[in-house]
């Protein structure tokens, strides 16, 4: 049973469904739960797909009778069909709360003879390393395996929970753009860049984030009027971007390694693309904006210095970022400006992010992700 609630944990989990099954070979097995198309395709039995519209922080609680009513039909659905392993992909919030009631299920139900005693595992660490690391005790009496995408955070659960069992597969995207050279042999153009903007897979992200991107835009096109623009979104949300206001002149693309693979320099959200964005060696400026009362929560509770995650696996500022009051289209276009006009910056800042991509593990993440998933099952 796979459970995955963004764009991002459907393609994690389409990933490591494929590994499972090659590692399997040809063993019988079944796959069915929450995911997206990308699950689906590869041969997931959806009960119903989360993908299409999640949501972050407060806003969640709009569609709160909603969550609990598909809570308890997945709960319903697992208890009924008794998985031999439950695979949360991310999706913290909803997999840590459903880790717990199917383990007090067996629990109250099953006892130490057990009919049902599924195995559950997370793959992606939940951010408590970042906020309220009490969680991590939580991790540790739910989830039977935790499955590391970033290389310190075996070492912080071995050091507060070490009866949690954690190992760092490494992360899926290394494979996802193998293929695809770095810099893809594009010269560089001070005068005629390329300008990649990548404002959040969420509705809520591209509309706060579009304006404040659209107008950094038109800032940088004061200095360098040639200036190329390609925004990457999805079909469905390239509509609303249209429907938002977006500018012709800035092209859509759906692939995020080939905008990468062509641009100067990015301007993203928060979050795993800035990941992408290392990988690639784009110079980046990181933003977000949430809303009020999120942000006001997020300032009690987030302990990690930085918001972007090349940021916080280098333990400096490589990239810069502005969050909430300080993205404003005049920060993000000077920052831009500097990383296009200053060669020593820029060059820097490329060395870094090459350096941070190597952390992150050889290929084969999800090939060591099934390999343990099976070593798991077969103990």
């Amino acid at each position: 049973m796979f459970i995955a609630g963004e764009a991002s944990g459907d393609a994690l989990g389409a990933e490591l469904i494929a590994a499972l099954r090659q590692r399997l070979d040809g063993r019988e097995a079944k796959f069915f739960g929450v995911g997206g198309p990308q699950m689906q395709a590869a041969g997931v039995e959806l009960i119903f797909d989360f993908t299409q519209n999640a949501v972050f922080g407060l806003e969640a609680i709009t569609r709160l009778l909603e969550f609990r009513r598909r809570f308890k039909h997945l709960l319903q659905v697992a208890i009924e069909r008794t998985p031999d392993a439950i695979i949360c992909v991310d999706f913290a919030g909803f997999n840590r709360r459903f880790a717990r009631a199917v383990k007090d299920h067996v629990r109250n139900h099953h006892g130490s003879s057990g009919h049902w005693e599924p195995k559950i595992i997370q793959y992606v660490s939940p951010q408590v390393w970042a906020s309220r690391p009490g969680r991590a005790n939580t991790l540790a009496r739910d989830v039977d395996l935790l499955l590391a995408i970033f290389p310190f955070e075996k070492a912080w659960y071995a050091k507060r929970t070490p009866n949690l069992r954690v190992e760092f597969v490494g992360h899926p995207m290394i494979d996802r753009y193998a293929e695809k050279l770095s810099g893809a042999g594009k010269p560089f153009s001070k005068e005629s860049p390329t300008i990649v903007l990548l404002p959040g897979s969420r509705p809520t992200e591209l509309e706060r984030h579009l304006p404040i991107m659209t107008e950094a835009l038109r800032l940088i096109r004061e200095s360098k009027p040639n200036a190329r623009a390609v925004m990457v979104l999805s079909e469905r949300m390239a509509e609303r971007a249209r429907e938002l206001g977006l500018p012709r002149e800035i092209e859509v693309q759906s692939s995020l390694a080939d905008g990468l693979a062509g641009a100067d320099v990015a301007i993203a959200k928060s979050g795993t693309v800035t990941l992408e964005c290392a990988y690639f060696e784009v110079p980046t400026v990181v933003m977000y904006k949430m809303s009020v009362a999120t942000y006001a929560i997020a300032k009690c509770i987030v302990q990690v210095k930085w918001a972007a995650m090349p940021n916080i696996l280098a333990n400096e500022e490589v990239l810069p970022e502005f969050v909430q009051n300080k993205a404003t289209p005049a920060n993000i276009a000077r920052a831009a400006l500097e990383l296009l006009d200053n060669g020593t910056r820029r060059n820097t800042v490329k060395v870094k992010l090459r350096s941070i991509a190597a952390s992150l593990g050889a290929p084969g993440a999800s090939r060591r992700a099934a390999e343990e998933i099976i070593k798991l099952l077969s103990q």
